[in-house]
């Protein structure tokens, strides 16, 4: 089992989203856990402060080192588990991050407030984790991506082991479109090819469907792509034709 541990000023509002859909059924079948750890109850003092004004002044208020290092510290985790801090500052998360940390046994998320954190905080990490390249209030809101995106890679979490497989990035590329019935509505249609029943061609109609969406969207994730040269052929020849 996956346990998640999460150093938030806000529990409720992981707490909230890991009881629903995907993850809460994860969390019940035991699949995943997710445990909360407020730094306000690891303060020494009686206002339970958890952040200060900056030296050398600036605006807004910066997270203190004492109750993060106290929070990490009470945590019963194994001796290699990612511990991980959400900043901007960060390396981009990816689909390739999220499988790989998806075979940790305990991964520590570390969520951010206010005007940031004081720097000594930084030393806890061994992986520092962006979501975008912009800011949001909280660390929780990435935490929740990262939770997400994660658990959904943990057999057993999605129920069908598979059911990944074809879903966007999984395979450097983009995920074709997909259609259900009615076959026909309000004039657009389903493609023939998809109601022929021959599922060799409807897996090439697929992934020729995925290229061309990759090329027209994110054409950056075709240099890492894994092509057959036949597929590098089709591409070039819709390059050439655009």
């Amino acid at each position: 089992m996956l346990t998640f541990h999460i150093i938030t000023l806000f529990p409720e509002l992981i707490q909230t989203y890991c009881q629903t859909s995907i993850i809460g059924r994860g969390v019940k079948a035991q699949r995943i856990a997710v445990r909360t750890y407020n730094p306000r109850d690891y303060c020494a003092d009686r206002y339970r402060k958890v952040d200060d004004t900056p030296y050398g002044g600036g605006v807004g208020m910066v997270l203190k080192p004492e109750p993060i290092f106290a929070a990490l510290e009470s945590i019963e985790r194994g001796q290699n588990s990612p511990i991980c801090l959400l900043t901007p500052q960060g390396k981009s998360f990816d689909q390739a991050q999220a499988a790989e940390l998806s075979s940790a046994q305990d991964i520590v998320l570390i969520c951010g407030h206010y005007e940031g954190f004081d720097e000594r905080i930084r030393s806890l990490a061994n992986l520092e984790i962006s979501v975008g390249d912009f800011v949001v209030t909280g660390g929780e809101l990435p935490a929740l991506m990262v939770i997400d995106a994660v658990s959904r890679l943990v057999p057993g979490v999605l129920g069908k082991l598979d059911s990944t497989a074809d879903e966007s990035f999984s395979a450097g590329l983009l995920e074709g479109p997909q259609y259900t019935k009615p076959a026909e509505f309000r004039g657009m249609c389903v493609p023939e090819i998809l109601r022929s029943g021959d599922h060799k061609a409807i897996f090439r109609w697929r992934r020729e469907q995925a290229l061309q969406r990759t090329l027209r969207r994110r054409p950056d994730l075709l240099a890492a792509a894994e092509l057959s040269e036949k597929e590098r052929q089709f591409i070039k020849a819709m390059e050439e034709r655009a």
